[in-house]
């Protein structure tokens, strides 16, 4: 294993409901450190350039659409592992089908508004980390 960044993000459906707090201690008490934080608004455009890799999916424009409902909360997470460590605290995309104990079993109400994001591989963080925070902001 090594230490690894990657990103989070806390989506506009959790932010919402006041689940900021709850996640955030659940990143802690696994041992990922957050490197930067901050609440964000994406615009149409934001949301659209993130998710591009979607572009060719029929979820794709409901995808953008959810992301700029309200405030989500971008974070740059660190430890041993940091990728699949994060992953396995998200649970599976479909809160239906996530393990019991899970982010998005717990604080998802669907495959859309499922509560958190991660970062899928190495490349795909460095990738998205930038996308959000420049190496000033990563503290």
């Amino acid at each position: 294993m090594s230490v690894q960044r990657t990103l989070a993000i806390i989506k506009p459906d959790a932010v919402a409901s006041g689940k900021i707090g709850p996640i955030i201690a659940r990143i802690e008490a696994a041992g990922l450190t957050i490197l930067a934080a901050r609440l964000a608004r994406l615009s149409a455009e934001q949301a659209a350039g993130f998710y591009i890799v979607h572009k060719a999916r029929p979820f794709y424009g409901s995808l953008c659409a959810f992301m700029t409902q309200g405030p989500c909360l971008p974070m740059v997470l660190e430890g041993e592992d940091a990728i699949q460590r994060w992953r396995d605290l998200m649970g599976a995309t479909d809160p239906a089908k996530a393990a019991a104990g899970t982010i998005r079993k717990e604080f998802a109400s669907s495959i859309e508004a499922n509560a958190v994001h991660g970062s899928d591989a190495p490349a795909t963080a460095a990738t998205e980390i930038t996308y959000f925070f420049n190496a000033l902001e990563i503290h």
